[in-house]
């Protein structure tokens, strides 16, 4: 998109012309929906984020209304015409519905404050479309189209600053992050995903009140974090949360990295490291953001600080901060409110990130390779990409040779893989077997038996039936 201060005629003239286009396109849906509300005796609007990505050229099937009806007359209104209705968010002025493949979410125009010592926001209606968009976080997300007459509404000069690329506040920012804290989240994740420059005044906004920060419930900074990450430049959110102090209150291992040399002096230090490696993770993806991986890249040196130490010989060494960083990342991801299925696959991918170092020029055994496909799991091949992406020296013969050496190791895997389906690596007696060979029940050690021969497994490979039984007795003699 042009910059407005270049061409701003062109560049407004060009952005209008995307939403005509886009509007044209949800115009039977849209259309059909406000003249409902119109004979009800009500307005509606398309507003917000729905507005802003059609003058992007980008509208997707998520449409956000607003409305002067209140919520029980949206649902009159909704649940004849809609294919199917939620109002789980009801309790803030919005009701969900899908209609003809459109998520469609109407709000009545409202209102929403924080005292200093509420975690949720106080829900209150309002009776104008101007009131409610002055309350919108930016301006680029404050304008409006009234339906069905396609009147714009811009009493922010949120088009402007859309064609330059700028994010302000309709109001001042001080008013507006007062009013919702989660706001100045909100501006480093749309730098991230909109590629938008945050006014200045935002920014100072941002440090003097990042405290405010802390009265935001996790639940809510964690989503906020998570549309930050699978943006398309992470980067840039990234670094506003870090310089502003936020990430200093929300996610304090990621500044804190700030501090630390990196023990091979690629880059001025492990944050900016740790940045690289996020992205390098990024561009190995093949089927979409990936969370799990990208929390993870971005994560897995946060042990670095706990455990740097100052060598004799002037070297920097961090031993052992995998398993130290796998500890914080759950400690951190418990403390934000992530599942616990997430908390358990990322900090397992942090506490194996440096295992392939031990690879060397490729003399592990086979017993070595299967161990590193069991411990890996189901993420391996994150684990694959997690560790392709860690590599950021700038020697590129050093580069290539890491690189050549981890095709080795994947190349083996694969052999392995064929050769004995590594990725359902099982003792080669189930429990069943060896309660019958050893004439005994359930109990602990059948455990301890079942442990002992995949042991075994690991170490040699499959084994014949035979084998097995023979190495089963004779563990259970010395056991005896």
């Amino acid at each position: 998109m042009p910059n407005a201060n270049e061409d701003t005629p062109s560049a407004l003239n060009q952005v209008q012309r995307r939403a005509v286009t886009e509007l044209l396109r949800v115009a039977p849906v849209a259309d059909d929906l406000a003249c409902r509300f119109q004979e009800a005796g009500f307005r509606l609007a398309l507003v917000g984020g729905s507005v802003r990505d059609a003058l992007l050229g980008r509208l997707g099937n998520d449409l956000d209304f607003t409305t002067d009806a209140r919520p029980q007359d949206i649902l009159g209104i909704v649940r004849p015409w809609a294919d199917s209705v939620w109002d789980v968010g009801i309790a803030f002025g919005t009701v969900g519905a899908q209609k003809s493949g459109y998520q469609i979410e109407i709000t009545t125009y409202r209102s929403e404050a924080y005292d200093r010592t509420s975690r949720k926001p106080e829900v209150s209606y309002g009776d104008s479309i101007e009131d409610d968009l002055v309350r919108r976080d930016f301006t680029v997300n404050a304008m409006a189209v009234a339906l069905p007459e396609k009147e714009f509404i811009d009493p922010h000069n949120g088009l402007e600053d859309l064609a330059a690329k700028v994010l302000r506040t309709p109001g001042t920012p001080e008013a507006s992050f007062s009013d919702d804290p989660l706001r100045m989240m909100r501006a480093a994740r749309f730098s991230a995903q909109l590629d938008f420059e945050v006014a200045p005044e935002v920014v100072r906004a941002m440090t003097e009140m990042s405290e405010r920060i802390e009265i935001v419930s996790a639940e809510r900074v964690r989503d906020e974090l998570n549309k930050l990450l699978l943006s398309r430049h992470p980067r840039t959110g990234l670094a506003l949360l870090v310089d502003s102090g936020l990430a200093a209150r929300v996610l304090p291992e990621l500044p804190a990295l700030r501090l630390e040399s990196d023990e091979h002096h690629r880059h001025k230090d492990v944050y900016e490291h740790s940045l690289t490696v996020l992205e390098q993770a990024i561009a190995l993806e093949s089927e979409g953001p990936d969370l799990v991986l990208r929390l993870a890249a971005l994560l897995h040196d946060i042990g670095k600080p706990r455990t740097r130490r100052f060598e004799k010989d002037g070297r920097v060494s961090f031993h052992h901060h995998e398993v130290v960083g796998a500890k914080m990342t759950k400690k951190r991801m418990t403390a934000l409110k992530y599942s616990n299925e997430l908390v358990r696959d990322v900090s397992r991918l942090v506490e194996l990130h440096l295992r392939f170092h031990g690879y060397g020029d490729g003399e592990w055994t086979d017993s070595a390779v299967r161990r590193y496909v069991r411990d890996a799991g189901p993420l391996l091949a994150r684990l694959h990409k997690l560790t392709r992406s860690d590599c950021t020296t700038r020697n590129k013969r050093k580069a290539a040779a890491l690189s050549r050496t981890y095709d080795g190791l994947e190349e083996r895997i694969e052999q392995l893989q064929q050769q004995e389906q590594l990725d359902a690596i099982r003792p080669d007696l189930d429990g069943n077997e060896i309660q019958q060979i050893l004439g005994i029940g359930p109990g602990p050690v059948i455990g301890k038996a079942y442990a002992h021969l995949l042991e075994l497994r690991l170490e040699h490979g499959p084994m014949e039936h035979d084998d097995a039984v023979k190495a089963l007795t004779e563990w259970w003699a010395d056991q005896s």
